[in-house]
């Protein structure tokens, strides 16, 4: 949907995550087992991988200040169940949250909203404001208040339609 760039850092995956599902087609890349192993989901897993992006989503979306797109699951209480360490650097003794073991996508993703935490770029991952579309982006924004994934569809969408209640 957006012609934007990727998230920096960890928020990439976070953002290719939730972007997975088109809700305007319903098309959902996480159907396809090529969909699924970009992010190392099992098929036995992909209820909570869906329940993830969703609870992701809604995270997103108040980001940018609207409520929940539906009733999910809070995504505290999914990232609480993540397994994580410290990893501390040899070399410069620098020091990570990282996901335990071989990473599951959970873990994955718990290290990368701490990640952005401590960054400070947490807030400026959104979801996009149109109902029909609800898309992942980055807010580059000075000011950061960026509304929509794509000012060229979504931002234009939403401006014709002001426009056209506005009348004669």
């Amino acid at each position: 949907m957006s012609e934007r760039s990727a998230a920096p850092g960890g928020l990439a995956l976070i953002e290719s995550l939730v972007n997975t599902l088109d809700i305007e087609t319903g098309a959902d890349s996480l159907d396809s087992a090529e969909g699924r192993d970009r992010f190392g989901i099992t098929e036995a897993h992909l209820d909570d991988a869906r329940e993830l992006r969703e609870s992701l989503r809604a995270a997103l979306l108040a980001h940018a200040g609207h409520p929940p797109h539906r009733t999910v699951t809070s995504l505290g209480t999914l990232l609480a169940r993540a397994p994580l360490y410290v990893r501390v650097e040899d070399r410069d003794g620098s020091a990570v949250l990282a996901p335990a073991a071989d990473g599951p996508l959970l873990s994955r993703v718990a290290a990368a909203v701490a990640e952005a935490l401590v960054a400070g770029t947490w807030t400026r991952l959104k979801a996009c404001e149109a109902g029909t579309c609800h898309w992942a982006y980055y807010d580059r924004s000075p000011a950061g208040r960026g509304r929509w994934c794509s000012m060229q569809v979504c931002g234009a969408r939403a401006k014709m339609r002001r426009y056209r209640a506005k009348g004669p």
